[in-house]
């Protein structure tokens, strides 16, 4: 008896011990040239993913949501998560247990995605842009979220029983805060959304909000069951092959998430 007690109890010592050495898996990224051959956790089908895959002999780890790869950078699964830094600086808030590279990868414009065909909305769109970007209203919005001010909108809109314009549908994912993301209720709220609401406003059309995965958002443009795809994505030539873009509403940058020291 006494020595299977000692034999149980050696055992217990042994998978504590494997659990704290998980627990403390030390950062081993730095700088970008520290990203070679290094395991790196992007979203699917985001520039973070074009980026890293071009990186020399990195092991690219797709996730569908970024919080995901954020996740797995903390239990050592991985040695780095490329992403925007807007949500970025999200999850470092959140975890306190992550931090964000100095250096940033690349600079970035977002775009919101129209049918190639649909000229007269992309004019409409732009158009509007300019208006809302020359008042200040686009600016009031992102500080308004960055700086924490807000947790549900920064703009108050929207609020018409009836619109001349029709329904204005909008295809985003809303899993990349503070861009978009869900409350409890299920309602999609954030930045994006925002900016939407008052371009819907402007056109006098109702702004209908529909939730798919990052990776469905340009073909549900293409195939004309959504709008716009708007989901602080990316203008690329390769998403310029299949979709228009308006011009820019927001300059952000590709930054690099590595495990705090």
């Amino acid at each position: 008896m006494k020595k299977l007690l000692i034999g149980i109890l050696t055992g217990c010592m042994l998978i504590l011990s494997a659990c704290g050495d998980k627990g403390a898996v030390k950062n081993t990224v730095y700088s970008l040239d520290d990203l070679k051959g290094k395991t790196i956790g992007v979203q699917l089908k985001t520039t973070g993913d074009v980026y890293a895959s071009d990186i020399e002999n990195a092991d690219v780890q797709r996730f569908n949501k970024g919080e995901d790869a954020v996740l797995a950078l903390r239990d050592g699964t991985i040695d780095a998560v490329m992403l925007d830094d807007a949500p970025a600086q999200v999850f470092v808030e959140k975890y306190g247990d992550v931090r964000i590279l100095d250096e940033a990868y690349a600079d970035e414009q977002y775009g919101i995605a129209v049918a190639k065909d649909n000229t007269e909305l992309l004019e409409k769109i732009n158009k509007v842009l300019k208006k809302l970007q020359d008042a200040g209203t686009i600016d009031k919005i992102v500080e308004s979220w960055h700086s924490g001010e807000v947790d549900k909108t920064a703009y108050q809109g929207q609020t018409k029983e009836e619109y001349t314009g029709g329904t204005l549908v909008m295809a985003t994912n809303a899993e990349f805060p503070p861009y978009e993301s869900r409350t409890d209720d299920g309602e999609i709220i954030g930045i994006d959304v925002d900016i939407l609401k008052a371009i819907c406003d402007e056109m006098d059309m109702k702004l209908q909000v529909e939730h798919t995965s990052f990776d469905s958002i340009i073909a549900s443009v293409e195939r004309g069951m959504a709008d716009v795809g708007v989901a602080a994505m990316t203008i690329t030539e390769e998403r310029l092959k299949k979709v228009a873009f308006s011009e820019p509403y927001i300059t952000a940058r590709q930054v690099i998430i590595v495990r705090a020291d």
